[in-house]
């Protein structure tokens, strides 16, 4: 695909939507795993923001990689390009667990009897979505930074 308009690169634009979308889903899913009025509050919309950041991170990937091959190689622009490759799996982490966690509050923990088992997932869910949610923080953080170097000091 040709990752411009009008002769101008997408990847700024592309990459402008993933560095306020995965921000955004990652504090998602640790409000809603710590203020259980919160996740009432969003609702299916948590699931739908992490969607969002999700689609974000191929796009700006796409984009990126396809201008990496039109600008001069450097080792900065090689670090940001392998530390974008990383955020992918955090983003589908932040995914699923969003959807796993909206989804058990909407159609099983009403229908659940056994208490240990609503216990194990009380305790379980918010530790991973706190994990997610940080783990893609601190992703998204570095390879913005690692992209900045590269543009302005590479």
């Amino acid at each position: 695909m040709d990752w411009q308009f009008d002769g101008i690169p997408l990847h700024p634009l592309l990459v402008h939507l993933t560095t306020v979308s995965v921000p955004v889903a990652a504090l998602t899913a640790i409000v809603t795993a710590a203020w259980p009025a919160a996740r009432r509050w969003l609702a299916v919309g948590a699931p739908v923001i992490a969607l969002v950041a999700l689609v974000s991170v191929p796009l700006a990937t796409s984009s990126g990689e396809w201008l990496e091959h039109r600008e001069k190689e450097t080792a900065l622009l090689e670090r940001h390009t392998e530390l974008a490759d990383g955020l992918l799996p955090w983003s589908i982490a932040v995914f699923v667990l969003l959807t796993l966690w909206w989804g058990w509050h909407r159609f099983a923990a009403p229908r659940v009897t056994n208490d240990g088992v609503a216990r194990a997932v009380g305790i379980v869910g918010p530790v991973l979505l706190v994990a997610a949610g940080i783990g893609s923080l601190v992703e998204v953080v570095v390879i913005g930074h690692a992209g900045a170097v590269s543009v302005w000091k590479g």
